[in-house]
């Protein structure tokens, strides 16, 4: 397989960009992440893709939990934020506000439209990031008309 033609056909495929946070015996952590997708109706399965290694992968393992925070299509430099290591000061993480979930503890950050939490159900270990396979146990809608942020559209590339 010529590699430069994968990396463009897989670059091909649709993400959105979101914040993913998770929370286990009073540690924090949270990364942006692409590769998610909704994965059944009933119950609602979400699946996701963490980099191994990560401190995020580290705690979403320890709690079997997580928060997945929307992003509005003009929050491209809150998803940046979240490129780096977390850090916590008080409520707000990596520099953004934030509350509990109710039932993981996860970040759910303040100034995003949306955000879901997920029990963690199944895993998979492959290659150099987990599937984590959850249900959405919680939700929530702040902005009902925004449109979310979609990798594409940041000039970034994460795939191939």
């Amino acid at each position: 397989m010529d590699e430069e033609t994968k990396k463009r056909v897989l670059r091909l495929i649709n993400y959105g960009l979101y914040i993913m946070t998770a929370a286990s015996q009073g540690e924090i952590a949270a990364g942006a992440v692409n590769w998610l997708s909704q994965a059944s109706f009933k119950p609602p399965l979400v699946m996701a893709a963490v980099k191994s290694g990560s401190r995020l992968h580290e705690l979403i393992e320890k709690s079997r939990g997580f928060v997945v925070n929307i992003l509005r299509e003009d929050q491209k430099s809150v998803a940046e934020a979240f490129f780096a290591p977390s850090k916590v000061e008080g409520t707000t993480i990596n520099g953004y506000r934030f509350e509990p979930a109710p039932r993981t503890g996860a970040p759910i950050l303040i100034d995003l439209p949306a955000w879901f939490e997920v029990l963690v159900t199944d895993v998979v270990k492959r290659g150099d990031h987990t599937i984590f396979v959850g249900e959405v146990v919680e939700v929530g809608l702040r902005e009902a008309e925004a449109r979310s942020l979609v990798l594409r559209d940041t000039g970034w590339f994460y795939g191939g």
